[in-house]
């Protein structure tokens, strides 16, 4: 389905192998019709990642800005009216301050005791000028 794809884990048979940030600066502005963005959940699940992939895992890293890194590329790469789909423990999102609008959120349950998964849908809002 996507056309572009990247997983930090060489394991998996994606385009690339890179840090979402750096990933997403390979696009220019306002370019990709919809992400589908499914992080570690936790500034924890971060480092876990990063160490089995052999990644340094470094205060960056494990600080709440590497997610905000992420999202502002998000925000700068869709195209007005493009989609992102966010995984997660929240649903914050990619948010209004950036020029989204919340269109859908779904709570998938894994049972037992395990944290359910949030996801937000939301898309960019057309400038207006």
């Amino acid at each position: 389905m996507a056309k572009i794809t990247n997983d930090l884990n060489p394991k998996y048979d994606t385009d690339y192998h890179l840090d979402a940030a750096d990933f997403m600066k390979r696009f220019a502005d306002n370019s990709i019709d919809l992400v589908f963005y499914d992080p570690p959940y936790s500034l924890r699940q971060v480092s876990e990642c990063y160490k089995n992939v052999g990644l340094d895992v470094t205060s960056e890293t494990t600080q709440s800005s590497w997610r905000t890194k992420h999202i502002n590329e998000i925000a700068r790469i869709v195209k007005p009216n493009g989609i992102v789909m966010c995984f997660g423990w929240n649903s914050s999102g990619i948010g209004k301050k950036r020029g989204f609008e919340l269109i859908e959120i779904l709570l998938v349950a894994h049972g037992g005791s395990h944290n359910d998964t949030i996801c937000t849908v939301e898309r960019k809002l057309p400038t207006l000028f």
